[in-house]
């Protein structure tokens, strides 16, 4: 008996209640401000109600994307492939335009196909350890002459296919040199310029503008200086004038072809040589 009497009167209550609030709403005026405002308030809540958590609408402004990171501050070995003692800096995105800082244990760095355009003492300043620098295929027009001079480990350097106009000071323990594709005339290297590299093996300064043939060192078993403005060669060129007994048996690739000189001119040029120049004989 008691149940049921607690029950009429929490229905009653209820009743009441929706009465009370259906007597509210029926006491706003159509078409006035609150009328409005209450209208689609309750619209929304339905509507929000209706709505799983996750598509619930944003009254506030959409933010804006967060802005990514700014990749040219980032370390050399974000931006390259660094693994024990080399680093591939090849076709870096965004534009590289100068040489990196490197692990100081490198030994191999291979920054080609970038837009760096300069190149600057301190860039390679106190790595001992580089060996082998690959710049093909940059922008480089400048170099400072004690870029690359200090560098007394570096064996193998490739400035191809830049905008190089001369050259710099370069290491005496070079054995291989690649400055094919450039603007090199004769004026931009000095006639000594590789004379005390004693282990220079293969020269290569195809495709330039060169007009002579620079001082080579004994040591050169290939060289490569077609496509240049090579008018003449002389009995010094590659051998010695004043010693006939002198020979160059390491020297055995030398590439003059598309330079003006007619070699057949010069039969005496090549005589300490084991094989002749291939050019232009007539």
């Amino acid at each position: 008996m008691k149940t049921l009497f607690c029950l009429c009167i929490a229905v009653s209550w209820i009743v009441s209640g929706l009465a009370w609030r259906h007597d509210q709403e029926s006491q706003v005026i159509p078409g006035s401000p609150f009328g409005k405002e209450l209208s689609g308030y309750l619209k929304l809540r339905r509507a929000r109600r209706a709505l799983p958590p996750a598509d619930e609408p944003d009254d506030g402004p959409t933010p804006a994307p967060a802005p990514g990171p700014d990749t040219s501050d980032l370390p050399t070995c974000l931006l390259c492939v660094c693994l024990t003692g080399s680093v591939y800096c090849e076709e870096v995105s965004p534009d590289m335009t100068t040489i990196p800082t490197l692990p100081k244990e490198t030994a191999y760095l291979y920054a080609r196909f970038n837009k760096i355009e300069k190149i600057r003492t301190k860039d390679f300043e106190g790595y001992v350890t580089l060996k082998r620098i690959d710049l093909t295929g940059n922008l480089i027009s400048e170099i400072e002459d004690g870029a690359f001079s200090k560098l007394s480990a570096l064996e193998e350097l490739s400035l191809a296919e830049n905008n190089l106009v001369k050259l710099p000071m370069l290491p005496a323990k070079l054995k291989s040199f690649n400055a094919n594709h450039n603007f090199l005339k004769t004026n931009g290297v000095k006639a000594t310029a590789f004379k005390k590299m004693s282990r220079l093996m293969n020269l290569y300064m195809s495709d330039n503008q060169l007009e002579a043939v620079p001082m080579i060192p004994d040591s050169v078993r290939i060289l490569h200086l077609q496509n240049n403005n090579i008018t003449e060669v002389n009995v010094n060129t590659f051998c010695k004038s004043n010693d006939t007994y002198y020979l160059r048996p390491t020297l055995s690739e030398v590439r003059l072809d598309g330079n003006p000189v007619v070699l057949s001119k010069y039969p005496d040029s090549f005589i300490c040589m084991n094989v002749l120049p291939v050019g232009r004989y007539r």
